[in-house]
């Protein structure tokens, strides 16, 4: 089964907005310290059903502890937000895969 955050958000209460309505750089540093590990994305990749939008590289933040990923949501109109939501372990493996540094 594929996970997908448009879905997801609209469906579950299970995440956390960390910020809304940011900038990108904004929205990276907020990732970067908030998360005990960062991994970085081109633009335009696909994580969670979703392309990821913002200045490359863009911070993916992983807390393996929580089971948890933080990263920017673009949505137009409404900007960029930071969404921390629970991942199961395969999926958090496949957004590590990605990491371009």
């Amino acid at each position: 089964m594929s996970f997908c955050l448009e879905t997801y958000l609209h469906e579950s209460e299970n995440y956390q907005i960390l910020i809304s309505r940011s900038g990108f750089k904004e929205c990276k540093k907020l990732i970067i310290d908030h998360s005990p590990e960062v991994i970085y994305v081109k633009a335009g990749e696909k994580i969670l059903g979703v392309r990821i939008i913002g200045v490359p590289p863009i911070a993916i933040g992983i807390n393996e502890e929580e089971g948890t990923v933080t990263l920017p949501y673009t949505k137009p109109c409404y900007g960029t937000a930071v969404v921390e939501l629970p991942l199961d372990k395969n999926e958090i493996k496949n957004i590590r895969s990605l990491n371009i540094k």
